[in-house]
């Protein structure tokens, strides 16, 4: 039989329907796994205990045919989701040994259709950052490495610690949060997919604020089918919610058919950009070959305001981040200096509490929110993200979907670009322009560089057209018959 921790999601559903295995099984080898490779950092609450009782009540379900959509499958969720009686930081000091009494919506929904959680994983400090470097509890390791090289890579931000448990098979699937692109960029650096719907699919309460207008959670899985069964299970109307949108969740599993014929598929001109290493434009090529032998027409498209994305997008998340985290003040939960008056108190509250990063973005975010300058910045900011959104809204009135990059690189070195805040926020040029405009995007791993390290392609979609996003990254998928693991995992 197979290793168990080999295995996909809709792989050991069938294996369990089948009683190959049970679920307590199936959790213990994931178990096992994760502690063989403590390493990577990849968590910062590990719960086998629980995943063990949840494991044992779904095998009971199974027995009495009563089981969930995806019961007994092992998944990591992202320490960004509130977990009822689980230790959830945001990765922060000031959330330090915070133990919600209350479970987020996303993970309700995911227990609800029976899941195990293996723990919570590790990410950029309040999800800021885009090498999962910013931790309070320290750098997540990506599981790969280059070409007889050890040396240490980060995994991408903010949600590393999800991207690297699914590569390195720690778990079946993850749960992840993007607002800029901290879904799809870990996703392209660690070789798995991952999928950023549209904003308000999926209910963002329970779920830790960075950007209010940006924050959108989604999923990593290890190909597009697990990733549509997870997003699932996790999208739909939460009316506790005011960003929630109520509409209908398709079946997403059913939209991979792999027939593309007739789609017109956007190529951004935009996108373009100079000093792109060429093997990631030659990989962008070989996907548009890709889609053109599925029956797909291929038309360069221009946005052309995308060149004022980053910029507007490092006024927009940062103001809002300021406003959501006013709230940590050291008074009713998470770290509190002791020391001083109560204005003291405050003061180094944030400021132990708080990593350098987060407190650099908020310093950002309160100057442009501030007298004289909110006009100034924060309401030209939002004009232009009115005019990408429409750049957007124009070209999909001639294509069905947009093909790009997922990043300008493979996954770096640790520390290499840390000493410049501005390339760190490069990382995630072709991956805000989406999130800025609320559109359902995806990165699925179609390639290596030269070093052996995983590429990915960005597939965009129209607002509320996940199924088109998933039915071109299946394609892509398909085409590409990326079959590479990192070194770490062992086979049968």
């Amino acid at each position: 039989m197979t290793k168990l921790t080999n295995l996909t999601i809709s792989e050991a559903l069938k294996g369990l329907e089948n009683k190959d295995f049970t679920a307590v099984e199936l959790t213990q080898a994931h178990i096992d796994v994760m502690a063989q490779h403590k390493g990577l950092n990849a968590f910062i609450t590990e719960t086998p205990e629980l995943a063990l009782e949840q494991a044992k009540s779904s095998d009971k379900r199974r027995s009495e045919r009563n089981a969930g959509a995806l019961d007994g499958i092992p998944l990591a969720i992202k320490d960004l989701f509130c977990t009822n009686n689980v230790q959830t930081t945001a990765a922060s000091r000031i959330l330090d040994g915070f133990i919600p009494k209350y479970e987020s919506t996303v993970t309700q929904k995911l227990f609800d259709d029976g899941i195990v959680m293996l723990g919570k994983t590790n990410l950029d400090e309040f999800a800021m950052g885009s090498s999962n470097t910013t931790s309070y509890y320290g750098n997540v390791i990506n599981p790969w490495k280059r070409n007889n090289d050890d040396t240490e890579l980060t995994p991408g931000g903010s949600s590393g610690g999800s991207a690297a448990a699914v590569a390195a098979q720690l778990c079946m699937g993850a749960t992840g949060t993007d607002t800029g692109g901290s879904i799809r960029q870990p996703a392209a650096f660690c070789g798995i997919s991952g999928i950023k719907p549209t904003y308000g699919r999926c209910s963002r309460w329970g779920t830790i604020a960075f950007a209010s207008s940006l924050d959108q959670a989604g999923t990593f899985a290890r190909n597009v089918k697990d990733s549509a069964l997870l997003l699932q299970s996790m999208a739909g109307y939460d009316a506790k919610d005011s960003t929630s949108a109520n509409k209908v969740v398709p079946d997403f599993a059913a939209a991979l058919t792999g027939d593309i014929k007739g789609k017109v598929i956007g190529i951004p001109k935009e996108y373009r950009i100079d000093g792109t290493p060429k093997e990631i434009i030659d990989l962008w090529e070989k996907g548009i070959e890709w889609l053109k032998a599925a029956g797909a027409e291929i038309i360069e498209v221009s946005l052309p305001h995308t060149k004022y994305a980053l910029a507007t997008y490092y006024v927009i998340a940062p103001a809002e981040a300021s406003s959501n985290l006013a709230r940590y003040d050291g008074v009713k939960f998470g770290y509190r200096a002791d020391e001083g008056n109560l204005t003291d108190m405050y003061e180094l509250t944030r400021a132990q509490g708080f990593g350098e990063e987060v407190k650099r973005r908020i310093m950002i975010g309160t100057y442009a929110l501030s007298s004289g300058y909110y006009d100034a910045y924060y309401i030209k900011a939002q004009k232009v993200r009115r005019l990408i959104s429409q750049d957007f809204m124009n070209v999909f009135e001639k294509c069905d979907a947009l093909l790009t990059p997922t990043a300008p690189s493979a996954a770096f070195a640790i520390g290499e670009n840390e000493d410049d805040p501005i390339k760190m926020y490069l990382n995630d040029v072709f991956t805000v322009p989406a999130s800025l405009a609320g559109l359902p995007a995806m990165s699925v791993p179609a390639g290596l560089d030269k070093q052996g390290l995983p590429l990915g392609l960005h597939i965009i979609g129209k607002p509320w057209d996940e199924e088109t996003v998933l039915k071109v990254s299946g394609v892509i998928e398909d085409s590409a018959q990326f079959k590479n693991t990192p070194k770490i995992i062992k086979k049968d």
